[in-house]
């Protein structure tokens, strides 16, 4: 007698029935006949099985399908006295790096973008690496060659042997990977539309600026401009990026670091719609995008925007802001009102917020306060002089006060006149424009947005314009998480793939962000790389005895065993939260042993994570020995939980 199996597929998934048969002959034929319906049997039920078909035909030897492993543990006496611990390594955090890798199908398609010719390593894999890298723990590419790498379990996983990781191949791999930013654009676009059903209605966009260290004598974008890092010592070039309502990233373009934000409209826009089609897309941008110019490109060739309008449109509305009717509230403390544009082409949103008008207020008054300081200490500086003061010097003292200042510098009317009467020759005069304090008490805490989009609320436009934020977000992820800046490169092309490098990353982080949020496991997937950093892999070196204990010799066993968190392994979920792991759905691979004799004096290698189970139990036959591990296999990457994300 032995065992049978069926597979069937019910509601999309597979089941396997076993049966227990045996062989009849029945005339010339030999056929097999059902003993009993078993149903669905896990290992040890199908080991049961098997030894209930032994006891019924008195057979003691087992029967094992063709190519059925033999379940025979191996044993060998080991010398417990000289166990020990090397190479421990950090796995989870790059094999979870690894996991999103392959699940977004970078694998694949890099490998076709780069595919392998007569290099030593190949490209693709290098070029995950670097990705990897600066997901888990953001570094140079000298870093990753001298210590990252080697201190990772990326070698396994990658197969990529330590020696064969150095700088210059990074760089070369930097310049093989950067040719290809619009197809990895491109299939980033259709996969996580596929993974996360986004329909890329509503995009975002904006315009940050990183900065450089060193000279860049060779980079013909690096120039000085507005930083937004407050480093105008500094040359910087600036990033423009699109992302989805989710703050998943369409894609980018880098700009000279002088490059005003107003000229970068109609080129992202036209080439964003050149790579992803003339679909019927709501843009949404910020003041500092919106020119008289930018408006009439967008209305003349039909397409929607959404914009924040300059501050010069509140006097426009003066009116309307002090007229109480027709206020919506969208938000506890956030009130907007729908207001028609000339001809009826543009639509204004007025919005003002409580929680604004307490902030705009203090500063207007802290910034008061500094140019009244200010200008009394200088006052009496003047009178108190015994000889002249120049003229000049004391105009741009006035001057850097005002713009140290500037949100309060128009509250204040100042004049220097020449006053031969003191022994300074000057005399200050101030008084504050009341006017400024009537504007300042109606358009504190207020903004105008402007939109062609007619089939909106109110407060569906206020939600819209608010989302920017999600872009806000990706600039300081990227610039503090994946550690953008400062730029260390001098080439134009390593600056370039660089950035490639960070935008990849960032896709990584997203693509954990949604699954963790899916997961139940928050929104921050910094916490959950460091909580798998500490699942860790190490070398236990078993010190073997086959020739009797004088004469020591052995094989080496070089074992790979990667387990999922429970108990016992690795890190406990806090109280209150999801496992980590099991929750995500991600299944970390099990073990994979590769078994060579090696000469006398060698050792029995195993490799697993670190905290580990009592995998090597001891076998109760002879003190010392330790049986053989499981059986290998490697899982495939969890598919996404279904439905659009909220």
């Amino acid at each position: 007698m032995y065992l049978r199996h069926t597979t069937r597929k019910k509601d999309g998934k597979t089941h396997t029935y076993w049966r227990l048969v045996r062989s009849v002959r029945r005339g010339a034929k030999v056929v097999q006949e059902t003993v009993a319906q078993l149903g669905e049997l896990d290992a040890a039920g199908r080991a049961s099985a098997r030894q209930l078909a032994h006891r019924m035909t008195g057979r003691s030897a087992e029967q094992r399908e063709l190519f059925e492993p033999s379940a025979e543990a191996e044993t060998v006496a080991i010398q417990l006295d000289q166990v020990r611990l090397e190479r421990s390594r950090s796995f989870g955090e790059v094999y979870l790096g690894w996991t999103l890798w392959r699940g977004l199908e970078l694998d694949r398609v890099v490998g076709e973008l780069l595919p392998p010719g007569r290099e030593e390593v190949p490209w693709a894999a290098m070029a995950a690496l670097l990705v990897i890298a600066r997901l888990c723990e953001p570094a140079s590419e000298l870093a990753i060659a001298e210590r990252w790498y080697r201190s990772t379990a990326l070698e396994d996983i990658l197969g990529v042997a330590v020696a064969a990781v150095n700088d210059d191949r990074l760089y070369r791999a930097l310049d093989r990977l950067l040719p290809h930013k619009v197809a990895l654009e491109s299939h980033l676009h259709s996969k996580l539309g596929e993974l996360f059903a986004l329909d890329y209605d509503l995009l975002l966009y904006d315009v940050t600026s990183t900065y450089f260290e060193g000279s860049c004598a060779g980079n013909e974008l690096a120039r000085r401009g507005y930083s937004r890092d407050h480093r105008p010592d500094c040359e910087q070039v600036c990033l423009a990026l699109v992302v989805s309502r989710e703050g998943l990233p369409l894609g980018y373009e880098v700009f000279a670091g002088n490059r005003v934000d107003v000229t970068t409209v109609e080129h992202i826009v036209s080439t964003m719609e050149t790579r992803f089609g003339l679909a019927q897309r709501i843009w949404v941008m910020d003041r500092g995008m919106v020119s008289q110019a930018n408006v009439a490109w967008l209305q003349q060739s039909g397409r929607r925007y959404l914009l924040g309008a300059s501050r010069a449109e509140l006097k426009r509305w003066k009116q309307e802001l002090l007229d109480e009717r027709d206020w919506n509230v969208v938000r506890e403390g956030v009130e907007v009102k729908l207001c028609q544009g000339p001809g009826g082409a543009e639509t204004f949103v007025l919005c003002r917020s409580r929680e604004r008008i307490d902030k705009e207020k203090a500063m207007h008054e802290r910034f008061s306060m500094r140019i009244e300081t200010g200008l009394k200490t200088l006052e009496q500086r003047l009178r108190h002089a015994r000889q002249p003061i120049d003229r000049s010097s004391v105009d741009r003292q006035i001057g850097r006060l005002l713009e140290r200042n500037r949100r309060a510098a128009q509250r204040f009317d100042i004049e220097l006149t020449a006053d031969l009467a003191q022994p300074s020759g000057l005399r200050l005069a101030w008084s504050v424009r009341s006017q400024w304090d009537d504007w300042a008490q109606v358009s504190e805490g207020c903004y105008v947005l402007r939109t062609n989009v007619t089939d909106w609320t109110p407060e569906q436009l206020w939600h819209a314009y608010i989302q920017l934020t999600q872009v806000e977000a990706a600039f300081r992820i990227q610039k503090s998480d994946l550690a953008l800046r400062p730029i260390w490169h001098q080439k134009a092309s390593r600056v370039q793939a660089h950035i490639l490098v960070c935008f990849l990353a960032y896709v990584l982080w997203k693509t954990l962000e949604q699954w963790a949020q899916r997961a139940g496991l928050g929104h921050c997937p910094r916490t959950l790389l460091a909580e798998l950093g500490q699942l860790r892999s190490a070398d236990i070196v078993l010190p073997t005895y086959l020739m009797g204990p004088k004469e020591a010799r052995g094989r080496r066993l070089r074992c790979h065993e990667h387990r999922p968190f429970m108990v016992g392994i690795g890190p406990q979920p806090r109280r209150g939260r999801a496992d980590p792991v099991s929750g995500w759905g991600l299944i970390v691979p099990q073990l994979r042993q590769l078994c060579a004799p090696l000469a006398p004096g060698s050792a029995r290698r195993v490799r697993w994570p670190r905290p580990w189970s009592r995998s090597y139990a001891r076998s109760p036959r002879s003190k010392g020995e330790v049986t053989g591990p499981a059986r290998a296999g490697w899982s495939g990457f969890p598919p996404p939980p279904p439905g659009r994300p909220r």
